[in-house]
């Protein structure tokens, strides 16, 4: 599900913008220019599926990372991209020994 979530590129932009640091809503209608009703929206996604987590502030919601739940989806990435980069490595060397077999005389 969380990919199916992160899949909404507003949503990876609530993402990027709360990593530097918990916001309120209205902080993120600014930054993402999206509608108030619009960027509830995707708050409510991105809280339901635990990426985020709302606290009260007064009158007011702040969101934060939910940072176990990101971790938990680091840790599942994690193996693919060790073989993705395994791959890179592999196609690197070959690239390296065909060019050097075109450069002797």
């Amino acid at each position: 599900m969380a990919f199916e979530v992160l899949a909404e590129p507003h949503r990876r932009q609530i993402l990027d913008l709360l990593l530097d640091h918990p916001r309120s809503v209205g902080e993120l209608v600014e930054e993402t220019g999206l509608s108030q009703p619009g960027t509830s929206k995707h708050l409510r996604v991105l809280r339901d599926a635990g990426l985020v987590r709302a606290e009260k502030n007064a009158q007011r919601r702040v969101y934060a990372l939910n940072a176990q739940a990101l971790a938990e989806l680091i840790a599942w990435v994690e193996p693919y991209r060790r073989a993705m980069a395994s791959q890179l490595d592999a196609l690197e060397r070959h690239l390296d020994e065909t060019a050097k077999k075109g450069k002797k005389p």
